[in-house]
């Protein structure tokens, strides 16, 4: 049985997987560039951060799984979205497992990662796809083998806007910003008035964020909110606005399931909200925890192996990264 590792650094995580081609995940570890609170991750430490794990994470992939190099069929590898630097050095990394074990290499969009990971492990057939992360914010559903954007964000992704704003405050980095904004909202109970930005099938969060930037230092001062209160708002409304625009696609398509997908996918009040929508409409939700939704190996294995199945490979000339990779520019083989 054909088995496939899967290497993704497209952010702060580095994770290494291996999937068996019946859809068993064998092994799948990873580790986060954690940086000091109130700070963000750049390009050059994270990728400094991936050189330096990465190859004890093949490593503990191979023995968690149970197998040696001689056992792999193909190497597949984050080609993009992403960032440049944590890109290229997974990439390199790949290119050299390939060469040496002799296995073909295929290059994985990050976004149609995330996609098949979340149908593998949660059943979903045919759902719309709500992709929700710190650099990606899409509708998406399936159509004519491709996975077509039915709407998504104009400027900043929702994952960054929580990240940010999680500095405002100085709330830490670990595990992650937006799941420290997500356990202060809990106490919130203000709920604060903010600008709601959708633009048909699309959203922007630029405008939001400056605009909680800006109120929150006031608000604090005389004590009109807590942070608690400003992180329940905040997250109250970007969530608003992404099970609107989920709704109007799944209205489009005459699909009655949604998928989440994405580091934000596993915010418990998205899916929540989400849940509440979904239920409405006859269909059922389906989502991750956190071994998933965040970047791992095994999402990029995975769709490497179905890929594989189909004969593709990618020539080791073209094994590049594509930092602004498209998800609508996949052609999706292994799907009627």
């Amino acid at each position: 049985m054909a088995l496939a590792l899967g290497i993704e650094g497209s952010a702060n995580k580095v994770g290494v997987g291996i999937v068996r081609e019946d859809g068993t995940i064998l092994s799948n570890p990873r580790h986060t560039y954690i940086t000091p609170p109130g700070q963000g991750f750049l390009p050059k430490e994270t990728a400094i951060h991936h050189q330096e794990h990465i190859v004890s994470l093949v490593q503990q992939a191979l023995k968690e799984a149970g197998v040696s190099p001689v056992d792999i069929s193909c190497i597949a590898y984050t080609k993009g979205p992403g960032m440049g630097g944590p890109l290229v050095t997974c990439a390199v990394v790949a290119r050299m497992l390939a060469l040496l074990w002799k296995v073909p290499i295929i290059g994985v969009n990050h976004c149609v990662g995330h996609i098949e990971m979340g149908r593998i492990v949660t059943g979903a057939k045919d759902p719309v796809v709500l992709y929700v992360s710190g650099g990606n914010t899409q509708v998406i559903a399936y159509s004519e083998r491709r996975y077509r954007i039915f709407g998504e964000t104009i400027d900043i992704a929702v994952g960054n806007c929580l990240d940010r704003f999680a500095r405002v405050l100085n709330l830490s980095n670990d595990p992650s910003p937006g799941y420290n904004i997500e356990q202060l909202a809990k106490g919130g109970s203000r709920l604060i008035e903010m600008p709601y930005a959708v633009k048909g099938m699309d959203v922007s969060f630029s405008g939001l964020l400056s605009f909680i930037e800006g109120a929150a230092a006031e608000l604090l001062a005389k004590g009109e909110a807590t942070p608690a209160d400003l992180c329940f708002s905040l997250q109250e409304t970007v969530f608003a606005m992404l099970v609107e625009i989920t709704e109007r696609a799944m209205a489009h398509c005459n699909a009655p399931d949604v998928l989440i997908v994405g580091g934000v996918g596993c915010n418990m009040r998205l899916q929540e909200m989400m849940g509440v929508m979904v239920s409405e409409r006859g269909g059922s939700l389906y989502s991750t925890d956190d071994r998933y939704c965040i970047d791992n190996g095994a999402m990029i294995a995975w769709p490497g192996l179905l890929a594989f199945k189909q004969g593709q490979a990618t020539r080791l000339q073209d094994t590049t990264c594509t930092q602004r990779f498209r998800t609508d520019e996949v052609e999706v083989t292994w799907r009627d």
